[in-house]
Parts: C-alpha cells; sequence; structure tokens
C-alpha cells in the first residue's frame, strides 16, 4: 500500500502574514510537519501543495518534494482543504501516473504533532476500517453552558435546560485538533469528515490552533514543554 503526505501551504496569510514560513522556535513552522512526516517512515512520499516559490524552496530544503504548483483556483479564498486535496491526488494520477491507497494532509503551523499519534492514525484507520482517522481535543469549558448575546448587551443561554446541572454530568465534547487527517481518497470526495470516520483524543498541552500573535506564543511555550518532558 501506498502512502502519501499532503501538506498544504498557500502563500496568502490574513491574520498572520507568511504564516506558513514564519521563524517558529527558530526555523519556519512548515519545517516541523516536514521533518516530523519524513521522521515517522509512513510516507512513500511527503509533498507540499503551495502557489508560492518561496515556500517551495523552503519547502523542499527540508525534504519535501513539490513536484507542481497548486492551481489558481485552488488557490484562492474559497477553495476548501479538500479542494487542495483533491487536487494533488488528480495530478499524481494525471501527470506523474502515481496513484495512493492512504494519504496523510498534515497542517503547515502544527508543530506539536507527534510521531506516535501519526502511526496511531494510520493503524486505526486500517484496521477499523474508517474513511478517515484524525485527532480531536475536549472544549475546555461546557459549550452546553454557551451564551449569545444580542444587540443591546443581553445574554442568553443557548442550551437554558443545562443552566443548573453539574459541569461533571454534562457530556464532554469534542472539536477538531487541526493538525492532521489520514483518509482513503476512494472513500472521500466532499469531506474530511464523514459517517465513517474516527478520532484521537489528545490533550490540551499536544494542541494549539494559531490564528493571532497570542496563539503563536502559547504554540511555543507548549512545544518546548513537549521537549523538555522528552529529555
Amino acid at each position: 500500500m501506498l502512502n502519501l503526505a499532503i501538506i498544504p501551504a498557500r502563500g496568502g496569510s490574513k491574520r498572520i502574514p507568511r504564516k506558513n514560513i514564519r521563524e517558529f522556535n527558530g526555523k519556519p513552522i512548515i519545517s516541523y510537519s516536514i521533518e516530523i512526516a519524513i521522521s515517522s517512515g509512513l510516507f512513500d512520499e511527503v509533498m507540499v501543495s503551495t502557489d508560492d516559490i518561496e515556500i517551495a524552496e523552503i519547502a523542499k530544503s527540508f525534504g519535501a518534494k513539490v513536484p507542481f504548483l497548486r492551481s489558481k483556483k485552488a488557490a484562492d479564498d474559497f477553495a476548501t482543504t479538500m479542494d487542495v486535496l483533491k487536487e494533488v491526488h488528480e495530478k499524481y494520477k494525471s501527470d506523474i501516473g502515481k496513484s495512493y491507497d492512504n494519504i496523510c494532509c498534515i497542517y503547515p503551523t502544527a508543530p506539536l504533532i507527534q510521531i506516535q499519534h501519526l502511526k496511531i492514525g494510520l493503524e486505526s484507520l486500517l484496521i477499523k476500517n474508517f474513511n478517515t482517522f484524525f485527532p480531536v481535543v475536549e472544549f475546555t469549558y461546557p459549550i452546553w453552558r454557551g451564551l449569545s448575546i444580542d444587540e443591546s448587551g443581553k445574554s442568553k443561554m443557548f442550551w437554558p435546560e443545562y443552566l443548573n446541572m453539574r459541569s461533571q454530568d454534562l457530556n464532554k465534547v469534542y472539536h477538531d485538533a487541526g493538525q492532521w487527517y489520514w483518509y482513503k481518497p476512494e472513500n472521500v470526495t466532499g469531506s474530511l469528515f464523514t459517517e465513517n470516520s474516527g478520532s484521537l483524543i489528545l490533550s490540551e498541552m499536544e494542541v494549539q490552533d494559531i490564528d493571532n500573535e497570542t496563539d503563536w506564543k502559547v504554540a511555543e511555550l507548549k512545544y518546548k514543554s513537549l521537549i523538555d518532558a522528552r529529555i
């Protein structure tokens, strides 16, 4: 069986300029995803899908393949991750003559990814016959106590029936960790979340969404903490 790692990294970034190649603890943040994928030994090829020449050159310097640049359609503000993944898989088949059994989409700004989690992901995908498999993390506060605020500033509970329930009695709710997604391309067409998707639960210290400067600093602290824990 052939496995492909796709790291989608377009040039445009609205909230953090040049986010995908900004230095994170001393080197471009995309390098962590590339090096983890290569070091894992799980992939026959690790490629970066980008529309940006500078990103392409940096990716190649860390060992990734960039056999072609992303099309304009797959690089605009309306393109989804699935659009990018489909384009890559189809171009490999049509232009390079390769078809992959299992693909892992790895985000370029996920330096907290761990090799053992990628391995668990592939094993779970194959052994349990999932269409997709990805990591999740528990919401840090019960979403059942979520509030909406109207234009006058008045607050209202979305689910008032849970107002007087103890936190420990509320069901746990998880969200996508935003790190990686193993999937079988023949079974996935419209979304990486299907009726046959499985998940690996990670701790809060192993996950950090990076959308602003505060997120970036927190991610660096978590990364250093994980490194210290391994020493």
